[in-house]
């Protein structure tokens, strides 16, 4: 609290010679100052004011408590009078062509801005007009690319005069204005998608369709695109059975190698990061901690956007680090074993054992001779672990999810071996 003018003149003073305290009181000190001396008095020793004035801190303490838990939103305002812009001459900031003012407006081509305020909210009323047909039909065709890995327009992120055209432009009316019927509902249209029977016919490529056809612009064959990071690494956690589905809440912060934050942080902000713990480890990647400058390593190697600027579409690389994450990231190795414990719990039999893993990650039944490839690495991994218990021990001790100590920790060990090597199975991160 802010000190009165009387404690203040004390500072310099051992003893505070007041209200006859101190053998060292000196009334003419405190002549003339009769109302500091009693403001004093209260602040130190009157029963009721301090009690009065506890009542009034706790009080203050509470509606701190509330104001800090409110989430405070930045919002824009437009001036009461517009800001003038002109075209600048050549780009330059500094050089405006002061007799080539614009203002605001929309492509009329499309649908004209009518009543509606030349400000963003005439924007937003201009974009989700009833008669408007482009934001609908921008918005199906990402979600055609999201299902399909192309879209309708393959240029998703440009519809103009420079974009390619629809290579099904009827089929792209049909589902905009199926959009807007379903009162923009986005389920209900990638429900309807994947219940086409293009969308479930075989991804098989036939060779002759693939010469004519080779990005698959007219469907021939269903999808073959891999998995996003975020969906691959929630695919691998929901297969073993360790993915937290609860909706909402504020960002995670799972496994990732350390020192990361601190050899590129400036100072400010988060600068270093601090690991969750239990189900924090394990919730969905829409949920994970995302600096920009140093965003998760593991989404970016498969190719996350970094949200530095806005993508529409992302890129698709197949690199060695890929490979590397799926076989030596502790998240996955961790999601193997607890995997490798399900599946020993399902099944008494190791032959039933790796049916039911290999059905389970990649949903479909594997060949007599996919059963014989993991059926000889399984019984090699057993003997090795056998041989050298320590790196078993290892091995299933990643993460921190409990072992289950009822299994023979080299079965165990070897059984999680087994598991990794179905999750790096193409049709474990590949949709098709």
């Amino acid at each position: 609290r802010k000190l009165s003018e009387i404690e203040m003149s004390m500072l310099p003073h051992p003893s505070p010679p007041l209200l006859g305290g101190s053998s060292h009181s000196n009334p003419l000190l405190w002549r003339g100052q009769g109302e500091a001396v009693f403001q004093y008095y209260l602040d130190n020793y009157h029963p009721a004011y301090l009690a009065q004035k506890a009542e009034l801190k706790k009080a203050r303490q509470a509606e701190e408590k509330i104001r800090h838990s409110l989430i405070e939103v930045m919002v824009m305002k437009d001036l009461d009078q517009p800001r003038a812009t002109f075209i600048l001459n050549r780009g330059q900031y500094d050089a405006p062509m002061k007799d080539k003012q614009v203002f605001p407006a929309v492509p009329a081509s499309v649908l004209p801005l009518g009543s509606y305020p030349k400000n963003r909210l005439g924007l937003a009323q201009w974009l989700f007009d009833e008669k408007n047909p482009l934001t609908a039909r921008v918005y199906v065709n990402r979600l055609w690319l999201m299902m399909f890995g192309r879209g309708l327009v393959n240029t998703v992120e440009d519809f103009g005069n420079q974009g390619a055209l629809p290579s099904h432009p009827e089929l792209l009316d049909w589902l905009a204005v199926k959009m807007k019927e379903s009162n923009w509902d986005i389920k209900k249209m990638l429900k309807l998608m994947a219940m086409s029977a293009t969308y479930q016919q075989s991804s098989k490529i036939d060779p002759k369709i693939q010469e004519k056809d080779s990005e698959n612009i007219w469907l021939a064959h269903a999808p073959n695109q891999r998995l996003t990071g975020e969906m691959m690494r929630d695919n691998i956690l929901a297969t073993s059975g360790l993915l937290v589905r609860k909706i909402g809440g504020q960002s995670v912060k799972p496994y990732q190698p350390d020192g990361i934050f601190e050899i590129t942080t400036s100072g400010r902000g988060v600068v270093a990061y601090e690991q969750g713990h239990g189900e924090d480890l394990y919730r969905r990647s829409l949920y994970t901690f995302w600096k920009r400058t140093v965003p998760p390593p593991a989404m970016i190697t498969f190719d996350g956007a970094e949200r530095n600027i806005c993508v529409v579409k992302r890129q698709s690389t197949n690199t060695p680090l890929q490979s590397l994450v799926l076989l030596n990231d502790p998240q996955v190795m961790e999601a193997a074993r607890v995997f490798a414990e399900k599946v020993m719990q399902k099944e008494k039999d190791t032959a039933k054992r790796l049916i039911y893993a290999f059905r389970s990650a990649t949903s479909r039944m594997p060949t007599d001779k996919e059963i014989e490839v993991l059926k000889n690495l399984y019984d090699k991994e057993v003997a090795n672990f056998k041989r050298n218990p320590q790196n078993a021990k290892a091995l299933i001790s990643i993460g921190e999810y409990k072992v289950n100590t009822t299994f023979n920790s080299a079965e165990l060990a070897a059984m999680s071996v087994v598991a990794s090597t179905i999750f790096n199975m193409s049709e474990a991160v590949v949709k098709g």
